[in-house]
């Protein structure tokens, strides 16, 4: 396992800091202005943060010129697993909502969900270990630091997670276009969990004979099938709707 995790952007820095995660250094661009740069230095004073500032060509050099005037080194992401996060997240909520990403691979799709995740009050997101989009710099600036907020959970097999998510009285619900439902005729009212499939072949089929319920998004125009992050996000404000 890699021991730090190099993130760039100033809000994904500010929201690790904010969130008490363990930043060795962070790199500033010189000369640089505005109030969010002021608001991360401020930050990292009073959380004394070893920091310099440097030539905007070593920024250019650590992250291929996407990084806002800043850089940071921090500790990995951590992981819960399955059995931690759903004892965490059932001493808080009686109706939790549970994210499952059947090997997305797409590290900026991963970034914008993990926000919109965030938004929405998603309880956790449960990633398989083999195939999906890493935690890197890429996934942590596009979250805007919702990465540091959200509880992520690792499994072998997204399959082994929705049996347990079953077992524990959590109804399972896919997304995909291979049903005759839509989002609109689901209750998302009771324990939940959303799964959401990879970029090219969706949800394993394997998955889908074991889900509670399928449903998917009305598509009225000529293209068939929205970004995988868009149609999530469309499903977890439905969640929100439902339960506000």
């Amino acid at each position: 396992m890699e021991k730090t995790t190099q993130i760039f952007g100033l809000r994904a820095i500010i929201e690790a800091l904010n969130a008490g995660e363990h930043v060795d250094k962070v790199f500033l661009q010189k000369g640089l202005k505005g109030d969010l740069f002021q608001e991360l230095e401020t930050v990292l004073k009073s959380k004394r943060v070893n920091s310099s500032y440097v030539p905007v060509e070593k920024l250019n050099r650590l992250t291929k010129n996407n990084h806002q005037g800043a850089v940071a080194q921090i500790s990995p992401v951590k992981f819960y697993d399955i059995e931690e996060l759903f004892e965490m997240v059932s001493a808080k909520t009686k109706t939790p909502l549970f994210l499952l990403l059947d090997q997305l691979s797409d590290v900026r799709n991963f970034g914008a969900i993990i926000r919109t995740a965030e938004c929405t009050g998603v309880d956790g997101i449960i990633i398989q270990s083999k195939g999906a989009a890493p935690v890197n710099g890429d996934t942590i600036k596009t979250s805007a630091g919702a990465v540091f907020k959200v509880p992520l959970c690792r499994v072998d097999h997204i399959k082994d997670a929705v049996f347990f998510l079953q077992s524990s009285d959590i109804k399972v619900i896919a997304a995909t276009e291979k049903t005759d439902n839509t989002l609109y005729d689901v209750s998302f009212k009771e324990p939940c969990a959303i799964i959401m499939g990879s970029e090219g072949r969706g949800i394993n089929p394997s998955i889908l004979k074991i889900a509670n319920e399928k449903a998917k998004l009305p598509l009225l125009g000529e293209i068939e099938s929205l970004n995988v992050s868009v149609a999530c996000g469309a499903f977890l404000y439905e969640a929100v709707r439902q339960r506000l």
